[in-house]
């Protein structure tokens, strides 16, 4: 298999500000399997389709955000390689030693041009989906797909300053490719880039902000529309903050709800897109048709969508 260098988004921490509410949101509604809770307070999350322990890490704080994102590479020979890649594009790296946090081999945290905090990591405990590795089947044991049936973590949109400088570090030292990118009609500013390390149409995005280190959502996945819409009946029914019910990117192709978690963090549930390889042309959108680049089916882009941000 041709897919090495660094894999794909591993582990995002939130920061939260009521943590039975982030656990009811979480956990009960959407469905996010609670594996541990450190003696920190931080509670612990997977989807049913991973392997490895956790996705998502929720720590309750007096401002929501998120602390870190951390991406998976393929061995520890990858990392050390990263380090100095990264070394030598000017970013300072810190050594993280094993099982400084839960689960995790060593890792290596840096700040990116954007000031968001990221982290590499090459191990972390798997613990599986209850279907194991030998004649799987397709379903795991009963009630283990829950609430919004979240097949797995996808990605994650961040929103900052240098985002080119960010897109930049991406292909260079990571390799990832720029898949698509919105630009202003004029200008021919970045407004927003995705790149992806995989047949993904993106596994990270930069939305250009006024501020540094600004959190805009993580999403994830789900196995199809019909998932979709039964997430959507859900958020109904828990009267979640809904931002864009039931539509389509233009940017990606994929169908998409966002809402907002108790703090007022925003989440994606996401299905579909297009198969990305290293060949595909870049796609490129501009300003005059944000709208349709943002959701395809109803050509509105909500004002909420670039100015709230945690």
């Amino acid at each position: 298999m041709a897919l090495r260098g660094v894999l794909r988004l591993g582990e995002v921490c939130i920061r939260v500000l009521d943590m039975a509410a982030s656990r009811r949101h979480y956990g009960d509604h959407m469905g996010l399997i609670e594996v541990m809770t450190d003696t920190a307070g931080s509670v612990y999350y997977k989807a049913w389709d991973e392997h490895d322990h956790h996705c998502i890490v929720l720590r309750e704080a007096d401002s929501a955000g998120m602390d870190y994102f951390a991406f998976k590479v393929y061995d520890d020979k990858t990392l050390s390689d990263l380090e100095r890649r990264i070394t030598a594009f000017g970013l300072p790296v810190e050594r993280i030693a094993a099982g400084v946090y839960p689960k995790s081999g060593r890792r290596l945290a840096f700040v990116l041009p954007s000031g968001h905090h990221m982290h590499l990591y090459a191990e972390k405990e798997q613990i599986g989906n209850t279907l194991g590795t030998t004649n799987p089947g397709v379903m795991p044991e009963e009630g283990v797909i829950r609430g919004f049936r979240i097949n797995r973590i996808d990605h994650v949109l961040l929103g900052g300053v240098n985002i080119d400088e960010n897109a930049r570090l991406f292909q260079e030292v990571f390799e990832f490719d720029m898949t698509e990118r919105l630009i202003d009609a004029e200008s021919k500013a970045s407004l927003a880039l995705f790149v992806s390390c995989s047949t993904k149409p993106h596994d990270i995005a930069f939305v250009l902000q006024p501020e540094p280190n600004k959190f805009h959502h993580v999403s994830f996945l789900l196995e199809s529309v019909t998932d979709l819409v039964h997430a959507a009946d859900l958020i109904g029914k828990y009267r979640i903050p809904v931002e864009v019910s039931t539509n389509r990117h233009g940017i990606t192709r994929g169908a998409t709800i966002y809402f907002f978690d108790p703090s007022g963090n925003r989440n994606e549930v996401f299905t579909g897109g297009y198969v990305h390889y290293p060949d595909t042309p870049l796609l490129t959108w501009d300003s005059s048709e944000v709208a349709a680049a943002g959701f395809s089916q109803d050509n509105t882009m909500r004002e909420t969508f670039f100015t709230v941000l945690t």
